[in-house]
């Protein structure tokens, strides 16, 4: 690395929706800027979560000066246990952020006392070589921020995840004054959040979402149930003022809504209807046109409480007729099939689902094209870096730069693992370094990999095979056996034939292999396992995972 050279590097979030990680380096310091999971996607069988490959950050030792959080969301702080194992630094974030982190790390042992530095909008901080300005943000979350990043090569602006929102719920306005200010002084490079780029137009106002669900709340005769994620406390305090004013009592039900609106409250970003909020135990006592409940579960998660709601499984709430269910959230890609699964099962039980393709009861947090447009706009960077989306959105968000005037040198499409390098007033893709998913299942972390995965696949399409048999180790004769054992394999009618047919299959195998040969149970394992995959390809055209047991006696 050059001296006096800043380079840029996402470890996560560019190319992708989720695992949003960017590490900042000049000379010997470095600092990261959000670390947040992934949900895994439909190939990634028993995946918890996936979580950005940190190798770079190994190897730079000591290096690591602070973690700077912009926002509460899983895709940004979800990887932060998994980081603070490994690395002491402090931690920067407002209060709500850090509240939600200090929750999550109680989940993880090992990590041990970590120092959190408290910041709000607008405060300065010195770490290392950057000085750091936290601007306030618009999101679907409160106390959410961007940085304006003062470095010995220039000034590096990044937006986090906003949105340019005139009348919040919640009045967190974007700070388009102090994005001005910067842009006004000189900007080297912008990172500017692009989930939305490909939606024209602006997004609807959380006052406009606001009135819809108060139509919905006025006119409906039974209970209303409000599914929505835990994190959108501005949601939350909208739909509970509109409870009020209809003289709703509201339950919450869910873990992560009781965790997330008490932490609210305790930092003064939600007030409670004075004897409006009761237990969900006692939600019996109160006539159904009475009652709004908010809930998790609107992603159709399996074990969530409205999607146990949906089964008839959930211990405290029994959808009935007359409900009005709202689900005030988007139908994140992947989904969508589980979400009309519950949806469908709602249905069948007298409820009235409103969700976000037959109603506007949901705004996204992120900006449409005119707010990055006008992000861009504002800033007018020599280099511009787009982040946080899929390929196709970084390119769409590219276009938009273009439209503004930016020339084409200075466009600059990354993806994880890109070093961008500044330097003497350039700006450059100059390499890549490690980077890659990796993957949580349970208490194992990157220990499963895309092999195992591929068996994972194999075994849910084509099931398994086991066949046992008792050899004597001396000389080789199957003294037991063979016997075969399946999963997942074949109808039970078709078994007998089949599997009848693969013992003779494995007969004459054993019958081929030299005597030497029977007496190594791998040699013998291997030969049967090559002749059963030929004969079930053959006759069925199917693969099923092939276990040989070989007992020796």
């Amino acid at each position: 690395m050059q001296r006096d050279e800043l380079r840029v590097i996402p470890l996560g979030g560019l190319g992708e929706i989720g695992l949003n990680m960017m590490v900042l380096e000049y000379n010997d310091d470095l600092i990261v800027i959000d670390a947040g999971l992934m949900f895994p996607e439909d190939y990634m069988l028993g995946i918890d979560m996936v979580i950005p490959d940190i190798s770079y950050l190994r190897q730079k030792g000591d290096n690591l000066r602070a973690i700077i959080l912009t926002h509460g969301h899983e895709d940004h702080i979800g990887a932060l246990p998994f980081v603070l194992k490994e690395f002491k630094v402090p931690v920067y974030g407002t209060p709500f952020t850090l509240a939600l982190v200090q929750e999550k790390l109680q989940e993880h042992e090992g990590i041990g006392k970590v120092e959190f530095k408290r910041v709000k909008p607008r405060d300065l901080v010195q770490i290392g070589p950057f000085r750091v300005e936290f601007i306030r943000t618009c999101h679907s979350i409160v106390d959410g921020v961007g940085l304006g990043i003062t470095t010995p090569v220039g000034v590096l602006v990044h937006t986090g995840d906003f949105k340019i929102d005139q009348v919040p719920a919640g009045g967190e306005l974007t700070d388009l004054r102090k994005f001005a200010e910067y842009g006004e002084k000189g900007v080297l490079v912008l990172l500017s959040d692009s989930t939305n780029a490909e939606r024209e137009g602006y997004t609807l106002s959380e006052r406009e979402i606001g009135q819809k669900l108060e139509e919905i709340v006025r006119v409906s005769k039974g209970r209303v149930i409000v599914a929505l994620f835990a994190s959108n406390i501005q949601r939350i305090q909208q739909v509970m003022d509109i409870a009020a004013k209809y003289e709703r009592k509201v339950a919450l039900v869910g873990r992560n809504i009781l965790t997330n609106t008490r932490i609210a409250r305790e930092l003064g970003y939600m007030r409670f209807p004075r004897g409006g909020v009761v237990d969900v135990k006692d939600i019996d006592k109160y006539p159904p046109e009475k009652l709004l409940l908010f809930t998790t579960g609107s992603q159709g998660e399996p074990m969530s409480a409205l999607s146990l709601m949906a089964m008839d499984n959930h211990k405290d709430v029994k959808i009935q007729k007359g409900d009005t269910i709202i689900l005030s959230s988007r139908f994140i890609p992947g989904n969508e099939k589980a979400i009309t699964h519950m949806i469908n099962h709602l249905c069948r039980r007298g409820a009235e689902v409103i969700y976000e393709k037959i109603s506007a009861i949901h705004v996204s947090g992120h900006g449409y094209r005119e707010e990055l447009r006008l992000m861009l706009n504002l800033i007018r960077p020599e280099f511009f870096i787009p982040i946080h989306g899929e390929y196709r959105h970084l390119v769409q968000h590219v276009q938009l730069a273009r439209e503004v005037g930016m020339a084409e040198e200075k466009l600059l499409l990354a993806e994880d693992g890109d070093v961008i390098s500044f330097n003497n007033g350039k700006g450059k893709i100059i390499g890549k370094v490690e980077v890659g998913k990796v993957f949580v299942d349970g208490k194992g972390v990157g220990d499963v990999e895309d092999m195992v995965l591929r068996d994972r696949r194999q075994l849910s399409e084509d099931g398994m095979v086991i066949p046992v048999m008792v050899i004597n180790e001396r000389t080789g004769e199957v003294v037991s056996g063979p016997d075969i054992i399946s999963r997942g394999f074949l109808f039970e009618e078709k078994k007998g034939e089949i599997l009848q047919q693969a013992k003779a299959v494995i007969k004459e195998v054993l019958e081929g292999v030299p005597l030497e040969s029977k007496t190594d149970e791998l040699e013998v394992e291997n030969e049967v396992r090559r002749a059963l995959k030929r004969f079930f390809r053959r006759e069925m055209d199917r693969r099923p995972v092939i276990i040989p047991v070989i007992i020796e006696m």
